[in-house]
């Protein structure tokens, strides 16, 4: 089949000469495009077509009829699809490599080696793709036909590395060692795979440290809060008896702890707690937002504050300290509470309602 394959090249050189002999002579050679008459002989083209073409490319279409005959055996054809498969692959065009080692196996040849090395080939495009658990999958079935094949557990080993599966690149990478204990690339590997777990089990420990010491201040703060008679609102939450969760879903007068701002209810250092608190204005849609009101503090002090000038919303100029009454909502009854302005936040908020 191989000297059929010169044959053909060869006539299909003979051919282009003839041709390009007979326009010459017919004073139609154009010295200009014989790059792109060259381009279409199939031994002198720099990049083959995507898809090949009879009539433009009759020379390739002659060469694929004879590579890829049918009466050839399936071991023939296995190899063939494989070494075209190589081509892609060296071309870095993955994608055509996978279908060109898919088309070897699917000739099922009686030769286990061949089929193990399409297995492990179309593994490495896979690779290359970020198909890691298609590219895993590859190289164990080439393992179950050749158990020892040492491209195939490098391969699975940096598979299970991307897939952060580090103890299983470890164990793959410890395999492939007893078969050759100096192949650089394992070793590497392991070394890498070991660092990386280390470091998730690292990460892991100070994950749970955080994660205890933070439920120890939400309980801290939930007894806080509890000891000052303030009722809480809390929302459903997946498991009801734990104080973490029922906690982290807090809310007050419907501002809750994943809302835009991320605030929450707080004990500073000296233990009082610290509330954000929304001010509504609806008479001009206006709003104002105090992300840490000391719980003793009182409300004239902040509105002496937020309305020292008169805001630019107020277009009748009434909105001063003194004339201002404030309200809070009680959402159960639908009722609204007047607050006097010389009450402190906590006073306020350990109001029965």
């Amino acid at each position: 089949m191989e000297a059929a394959a010169g044959q053909a090249e060869e006539a299909a050189l003979a051919s282009f000469l003839d041709r390009a002999q007979t326009q010459r002579y017919a004073g139609g050679f154009n010295p200009e495009s014989w790059e792109q008459e060259f381009d279409k002989i199939p031994m002198f083209m720099k990049k083959s077509p995507a898809e090949i073409d009879p009539e433009q490319n009759p020379d390739l279409a002659c060469l694929q009829s004879i590579i890829f005959d049918e009466d050839r055996s399936p071991e023939e054809q296995a190899n063939t699809y494989k070494n075209e498969g190589n081509e892609y692959f060296k071309e870095k065009n993955y994608k055509k490599a996978v279908i060109s080692y898919t088309e070897g196996l699917k000739k099922k040849c009686s030769d286990q080696d061949l089929n193990a090395v399409l297995y492990t080939n179309r593994a490495a495009a896979q690779f290359y793709l970020g198909n890691y658990r298609s590219a895993l999958s590859d190289v164990s079935a080439a393992r179950k036909l050749k158990p020892n094949h040492l491209k195939a557990i490098i391969r699975g080993a940096l598979c299970h590395l991307e897939l952060k599966n580090f103890p299983e690149a470890m164990a793959w990478c410890e395999e492939g060692l007893r078969i050759d204990s100096k192949e650089k690339k394992l070793v590497e590997t392991r070394a890498k795979a070991d660092r990386l777990k280390r470091a998730e089990q690292r990460d892991a420990r100070k994950a749970k440290l955080k994660e205890k010491k933070e439920q120890s201040q939400k309980e801290v703060l939930l007894t806080a809060i509890k000891e000052r008679n303030i009722k809480l609102f809390l929302e459903a939450s997946k498991e009801e008896d734990e104080i973490s969760d029922g906690l982290a879903e807090m809310s007050l007068n419907g501002l809750s702890s994943d809302s835009t701002t991320g605030t929450k209810v707080y004990l500073d250092d000296n233990g009082n707690l610290n509330w954000p608190v929304l001010f509504l204005y609806p008479e001009y849609g206006q709003t104002d937002f105090i992300s840490a009101f000391h719980e003793d503090s009182r409300f004239i002090d902040h509105i002496q504050v937020m309305f020292a000038e008169l805001p630019p919303w107020d277009s009748e100029r009434k909105y001063h300290p003194s004339n201002l009454e404030l309200y809070f909502e009680d959402e159960a009854r639908e009722e609204m509470y007047q607050l006097n302005t010389e009450n402190t936040l906590l006073q306020v908020l350990q109001h029965q309602r």
